[in-house]
């Protein structure tokens, strides 16, 4: 099924930033995400995560396959990795969400960072963009709202749930950092 995404339209935009201490030579994001048990996904986002998982697409593409609540939707996301490394992964994905009226789908670009700031003072950088389907646009036409209404509802509930989980991430990341030493140096 061929999905149309609208990216010259913003849904919701948000950069949360997170100060933590580590080795930054240690920092794998993307082994971490590769790694990541459903318990300790739940841990970073309380209420709201609900699942996760790694598989590969059909054309072996890595992906990591999420279950969260945003806002007021259950959101399913296929993220393919775009950019995998050891300190920025960009995952995009055509995400799945149900709403109290229906499924629709959006495309989730998300993006995650550890920058070096001095020593072990590191900054982990979680970005979230959201850009409608061509399919959003008809799901919330037909439930009478518009789109400036749409997106300020994605946006005040993606900062919120993305303030939820980038400090949990930012500590997650470097907990696996310290325990997975040696999966940095490989």
């Amino acid at each position: 099924m061929a999905v149309t995404v609208r990216s010259d339209l913003v849904l919701s935009h948000a950069v949360v930033t997170s100060d933590v201490t580590g080795n930054f030579d240690d920092v794998d994001i993307e082994s971490w995400l590769k790694n990541l048990p459903t318990h300790e996904y739940q841990r970073c986002a309380p209420g709201d995560h609900k699942a996760a998982g790694y598989t590969v697409d059909d054309d072996g593409t890595p992906m990591s396959i999420n279950v969260e609540v945003i806002g007021t939707g259950l959101v399913i996301q296929q993220y393919r990795y775009e950019v995998a490394s050891k300190h920025y992964c960009k995952m995009v994905s055509i995400s799945d969400i149900l709403t109290p009226t229906g499924w629709t789908t959006t495309q989730v670009i998300w993006e995650l960072g550890m920058e070096q700031l001095e020593g072990d003072q590191l900054r982990y950088v979680n970005t979230v963009t959201s850009h409608p389907t061509e399919e959003f646009l008809e799901f919330i036409t037909a439930s009478g709202a518009t789109f400036e209404e749409a997106a300020a509802a994605r946006q005040k509930a993606s900062c919120q749930h993305c303030e939820l989980e980038a400090p949990h991430y930012a500590q997650s990341i470097i907990a696996y950092a310290k325990s997975n030493p040696a999966t940095a140096a490989a």
